[in-house]
């Protein structure tokens, strides 16, 4: 039976003190080192001034910071340079990493060596290899922009993002950040809409800057930073759970006695065997360059969160990539496994990935930063405006972006933000933002009138109030805190979003300033007040766990999406594609094609745990307790022998009532069943399909899952073929 492989798998880890280890991060022995080795592998700015002509670093320096064009005579020569960097590090290989609309990566291998025809070779790598790439795209999920036969698509370098080498058992490979589109140009990743969003914010952002006298700001960057979290299980217990394998989640798991009831794990002391495999992830994320500050222990047994410096948002997004592929690699030579599903064990707090954002100038001025000076709360007043009416605007696609069946699981839970939009500043922005739309203060000397750009605007010291940890986008001093994506997504279209609506809520903003005629401190008083009375519905610093706050949501006119194929609705709305156009971030083709993709992504997600469901439940729980039934007759009987009648009578009804559990779970298996083959049999569209596997098929799937826990605590401990959660949470 599988149960003794269970039992042997929890001897094994008991008996084993340490783990695999592996030399490969040795660079890093000692603190002492950490300033020399950060970045070891990343042909970054030091490395290009260094390796490169002072002509050609200056244009390339060009390109990345002000999006000029890349002539073929630049990339030739950082060609060269890259390669012979990279070969300096071991690599062989070079490849063109991207992100095409799967959420994961995707990469293909190519060898520098090329044959000269005289039984010789060479190494090489030209300007055409860096700057383009060919991989074969039939595969990948398009959302109909082009026919499954039509193969070609095409990798364009990113150079804002820059190449790393990847280091393995056999060498190295030179991997390069790029962007995937169709032989047509149309975009098949999530990279390509965030740069395009990119390049919008910073168009919109210094247009409004210049018309408030700013003339100096010649650019925007938005930046980011990602943290992660995550549950880490021993590889043992992973192993024998085919939920864990094909779902990256549990399907079926009955409470552990201890769960998170007295908040012991959160911050508290991390194990050495975890903290090695911290120690050994940060040393590899170093060395890649990617600037982990923070780790600890989350709230959850055995769940973890580690959090990086902010970075340019493209960087931010390509490095969480690299993260959580880092993060599985480690995990698995420390004989574990590291899950990134929002939600591995039911009844337990989820995974989440906190996107910090905000926008900074050319000149190094955080602009949600409040200000020491009049003017300088001037510009944060009004792009903190611009924010405000993006959230409350464009909630809909800000839902959508983080949609995910995974992240059903979670959001609205007592762990994570409502599926429900709002906005926290705290108490005493929240105070500002009232006078603002009053027109009026009151100080010391009573009321005065709040005019932009005078002293009587109160200066904003950072933490000024208690942090909200239960809203979804939160202000946090200098910075905004978009708390309800999942832990195992991209984070490439929320923050794709985020550009999107405070570009569009800028160029609003500065539009109605010109209409009055142009800046004064009067007609920015004007907009801006006018603005937040009509927005400020999505400003909320209460609990948003509780119900009231759902009742109140509806009353002021909030979206309440709980549901991804709700969510998902939204997304090709003929005024969001509009939207979408005029800041050139999708398509109409596009934007469809991702709501057909994200739909069909969601209802394949259904499909497979749905089958992992009927499996484990036909073939591995049935069967054991069917054991079960067998053992506890055979020992009724035995009883009825030794003592009579009376003396068994309770342990047969304990035995019909297992009996009853098992019907029942047989009975929710069967409907599954029926459903799965219903849905199957059906011509259904993308979107259709995905509301009915959420509408038929999830309950379903509840049904079963709580017949099966049922048996779990009910089934002889060595019969049971799952290792269970006071095993796999707590034995690591």
């Amino acid at each position: 039976m599988t149960a003794h492989l269970r039992q042997e798998a929890i001897r094994s880890i008991s008996a084993s003190d340490t783990r695999s280890k592996t030399d490969r991060t040795s660079a890093l022995t000692s603190s002492d080192r950490l300033p020399d080795t950060f970045g070891l592998y990343v042909f970054d700015d030091a490395v290009q001034r260094d390796r490169l002509p002072t002509d050609i670093y200056i244009a390339l320096r060009r390109v990345i910071e002000s999006g000029a064009r890349l002539e073929e005579s630049i990339a030739g020569e950082v060609a060269r340079a890259m390669k012979d960097w990279a070969i300096g590090h071991g690599a062989t290989h070079y490849t063109h990493w991207f992100q095409p609309m799967t959420g994961s990566t995707a990469e293909k291998h190519d060898s520098f060596l090329e044959p000269t025809g005289s039984g010789q070779a060479i190494l090489k790598f030209s300007s055409s290899q860096l700057v383009q790439g060919e991989p074969d795209a039939s595969s990948f999920p398009s959302g109909g922009l082009r026919a499954t036969f039509e193969a070609r698509g095409y990798t364009a370098w990113d150079p804002t993002s820059p190449a790393f080498v990847r280091k393995g058992p056999g060498g190295g490979t030179l991997t390069i950040p790029t962007a995937f589109c169709s032989w047509r140009g149309e975009a098949l990743d999530k990279k390509t809409p965030l740069l395009r969003s990119c390049e919008a914010v910073s168009k919109s952002a210094t247009r409004i800057l210049n018309l408030i006298g700013e003339t100096d700001v010649k650019r925007v960057m938005a930046q980011a930073g990602c943290e992660q979290e995550y549950f880490l299980v021993d590889r043992e217990f992973y192993k024998l759970r085919p939920d864990l394998i094909a779902c990256n989640r549990t399907v079926f798991g009955a409470a552990p006695y201890k769960g998170q009831e007295f908040d012991d794990h959160y911050f508290g002391n991390i194990s050495p065997r975890v903290l090695e495999f911290m120690q050994d992830l940060e040393r590899e994320l170093w060395l890649l360059g990617v600037p982990v500050k923070t780790r600890h222990n989350e709230v959850a047994p055995s769940q973890f969160e580690l959090a990086p410096i902010y970075q340019g948002i493209s960087v931010s997004v390509d490095q969480n990539m690299l993260t959580m592929e880092v993060m599985r690699e480690v995990a698995a030579r420390h004989g574990m496994a590291a899950l990134l599903h929002e939600k591995p064990f039911a009844g337990l707090n989820g995974s989440g990935k906190h996107l910090n954002y905000s926008v900074a100038t050319d000149t190094g001025r955080n602009l949600f930063e409040p200000g020491k000076t009049p003017h300088k709360n001037l510009s944060f007043i009004l792009f903190l405006t611009a924010f405000i009416r993006g959230c409350d605007k464009h909630q809909d696609i800000l839902r959508a972006s983080i949609a995910s069946a995974g992240n059903d699981h979670r959001l609205g839970a007592n762990e994570a933000p409502p599926a429900i939009l709002s906005v926290f500043l705290g108490a005493q922005l929240e105070g500002v933002v009232k006078a603002l739309i009053e027109g009026t203060v009151t100080t010391e000397q009573g009321v005065e009138t709040v005019r932009l750009g005078v002293d009587a605007l109160p200066n904003l010291p950072k933490d000024v109030s208690d942090r909200n940890r239960t809203s979804p986008m939160a202000f946090t001093g200098n910075k905004f805190e978009f708390r309800a994506l999942g832990s195992a997504q991209s984070a490439a279209y929320p923050a794709t979003f985020l550009n999107l609506i405070l570009a569009e809520s800028l160029d609003y903003l500065s539009d109605k300033i010109e209409r009055l005629g142009g800046f004064t401190e009067a007609n920015a008083q004007t907009v801006v007040s006018a603005c937040l009375r009509q927005h400020g519905r999505i400003l909320f610093s209460g609990d948003n766990y509780t119900d009231d706050w759902a009742k109140e949501a509806q009353e002021r006119g909030l979206l309440n999406r709980p549901t991804t194929p709700e969510a998902l609705q939204d997304w090709a709305m003929s005024s969001n594609v509009d939207l979408f156009e005029k800041y050139g971030v999708f398509s109409r083709s596009e934007a469809e094609s991702r709501f057909h993709v994200q739909n069909e992504t969601y209802a394949n997600k259904i499909k497979v745990e749905a089958r992992a469901c009927l499996d484990i439940a036909d073939t591995l729980v049935l069967p054991a307790s069917s054991l079960h039934q067998l053992r506890s007759a055979d020992s009724a009987e035995k009883v009825k022998g030794l003592l009579g009648e009376e003396a068994v009578a309770s342990q047969l009804e304990g035995l019909s009532e297992f009996t009853q559990r098992v019907s029942s779970a047989r009975k929710a298996s069967v409907a599954l069943r029926s459903a799965m083959e219903e849905l199957d049999g059906r011509d259904l569209g993308e979107g259709e399909s995905a509301t009915a596997y959420c509408e038929k098929v999830v309950p379903l799937m509840a049904h079963l899952r709580e017949a099966v826990d049922l048996l779990e605590i009910s089934v002889d401990d060595d019969l049971w073929p799952l290792p269970k959660y006071r095993e796999m949470l707590f034995v690591l």
